[in-house]
């Protein structure tokens, strides 16, 4: 259980330290390529930029696991460590 508190301060503590960076965290950049960075831009994949962090956190572990449907996301999320959803997430959070 101690174990379980730490890992989950830790990780919280890498997204708040990521998400504080003006610098993507590693795999963050390649999200730009489906998902526009611009609000006028019109698409039918969602704006990462100022999401709700829990949210996108939510959609990538459900597209890893395959419980979400997806054409591509469920490749690309399995290629993704909790940590590295956790900092991507967190920096696509506080971006706007």
């Amino acid at each position: 259980m101690h174990r379980r508190l730490a890992a989950a301060i830790g990780c919280a503590s890498i997204a708040a330290a990521v998400a504080a960076s003006a610098e993507p965290p590693a795999g963050a950049a390649a999200c730009s390529g489906c998902h526009a960075a611009s609000p006028g831009v019109t698409t039918p994949v969602p704006r990462l930029a100022g999401r709700d962090r829990a949210d996108i956190v939510k959609a990538m572990q459900e597209f890893r696991s395959g419980t979400r449907p997806a054409t591509v996301m469920d490749r690309i999320a399995r290629g993704f460590t909790d940590q590295e959803i956790l900092a991507i997430a967190a920096w696509y959070a506080s971006q706007r």
